[in-house]
């Protein structure tokens, strides 16, 4: 037994320049810190993150959901076994006592659940991959996931009128990770001499400029052919070495029972035909977030048409809710699930979604925030339950290319017993 004899909590900034709470906790002269990441595209069940909503930083302050830490936490968490991760993280939903942790906020907990998980690595001498495998009760922690590289920002991840919010790489052709990544890296590179005029959202995906397209699927098409053009230049082949994904987040425009995409009014319908439309005339392998989180008709539709064909994401239908999932998996909707720490705000609660989702045939991707740190929990998250698929952001920012470099890292000190998902 190794107590916590030392909490702090403290902001730091996020990739948007948005304070975010860090924790450092402290046993036997061992220190170990979290950071937490923030959404700007949100499901509406995510549990929440608390912000002061006062003056300083416009409102986006965490000095409550710090104090809730100092206050709250503290004196209930210190001199716990950090060995107990369970019990560490029942203690902070006990203590919040709400549905959605909003009470102390999920910034507060998670940044404390993180910390305790990375203290205890640091204190068994493991990488914190090989911890997590521990926890998840996973003997084999060596399969490295295929990245999904996020290239061209649009939606609540950018400035631009492009409706659609994210357009990935899928380097399904290479033969490790560290490879994967040249390849986005490469095509990621010949893109920015098209968008020369155009900045990076969020995500550090290039926001295009001035397409000539007038209409969202149009819209779509145009910037798919881009992609095509860029995977082209850089010498690989779409559909062997390189496919596509599109984080559609239907969220954001559906409005009365329609989606109302860049001038067009689309039902359920007419937008899976779009989609349809697209599987077959580009290497899209992926949708995510296909249909809006309400529009349960529409998630059911596009699995029984597409599931088959495609994978179909769960991101803000789930939020990595293990009530929700469960309705999603009776229901028989979409085919993957998009694993967010935050969403939930305890490691406990998310290593137990993956092993659902798991259990139950639903493919595992683990995704980043909009609003990041250099904290690379989640490679390690994706590493040691064998998830299979990560979503961390382009081939540029710091705060992206640190888990792509994470994962490469433990590539590399893997060697022969690393196992590539592409």
């Amino acid at each position: 037994m190794a107590k916590i004899s030392y909490l702090e909590a403290y902001w730091v900034l996020d990739s948007r320049g948005r304070p975010t709470v860090g924790c450092t906790v402290k046993s036997e002269d061992v220190t170990a810190k979290a950071f937490v990441p923030s959404g700007a595209s949100l499901g509406l069940h995510e549990a929440l993150e608390i912000r002061d909503r006062e003056k300083a930083f416009a409102g986006f302050g965490v000095d409550k959901a710090i104090g809730n830490i100092k206050e709250i936490i503290a004196p209930e968490i210190l001199g716990q076994d950090v060995f107990d991760q369970k019990g560490i993280d029942r203690k902070m939903i006990e203590l919040d006592g709400t549905k959605n942790k909003s009470k102390l906020g999920a910034n507060a907990i998670l940044a404390v659940s993180l910390s305790c998980a990375r203290l205890a690595a640091a204190l068994n001498r493991l990488e914190l991959f090989e911890y997590i495998a521990k926890l998840y009760k996973n003997p084999h922690p060596v399969l490295l996931p295929l990245p999904y590289i996020n290239v061209i920002n649009g939606g609540a991840h950018a400035k631009d009128s492009l409706d659609i919010q994210e357009f990935m790489l899928i380097p399904k052709g290479a033969d490790s990770f560290q490879s994967a990544v040249q390849t986005a890296s490469e095509i990621f590179f010949y893109l920015g001499e098209m968008f020369k005029t155009g900045g990076v959202g969020d995500e550090g995906g290039y926001e295009p400029q001035n397409l000539r397209s007038n209409l969202g699927t149009d819209k779509v098409k145009e910037v798919l052919e881009m992609l095509l053009k860029a995977v082209n230049k850089a010498g690989y082949e779409a559909g062997r070495d390189i496919f596509l994904g599109l984080d559609i987040a239907a969220n954001h425009f559906y409005f009365e029972d329609k989606y109302q995409l860049s001038g067009q009014n689309l039902t359920s319908k007419e937008l899976l035909g779009f989609y349809e439309e697209l599987i077959n005339n580009y290497p899209v392998i992926s949708l995510e977030d296909g249909m809006a989180e309400q529009d349960g008709l529409g998630w059911k539709i596009l699995t029984e048409t597409l599931g088959n064909k495609i994978q179909l994401v769960g991101d803000d239908l789930f939020v990595t809710n293990p009530k929700l999932f469960q309705r999603g998996i009776e229901a028989k909707i979409a085919n993957a699930i998009m694993i967010k720490l935050n969403q939930v705000g305890t490691l406990t609660e998310t290593l137990e979604v993956i092993k659902m989702a798991q259990n139950h045939g639903y493919q595992t991707m683990i995704g980043n925030r909009s609003g990041e740190t250099e904290d690379t929990t989640i490679a390690d998250l994706a590493v040691g339950t064998n998830a299979g698929e990560i979503k961390s952001g382009s081939c540029d920012r710091g705060e992206r290319t640190a888990k792509y470099n994470r994962l490469m890292e433990i590539e590399r000190n893997l060697k022969d017993k690393a196992k590539f998902s592409g």
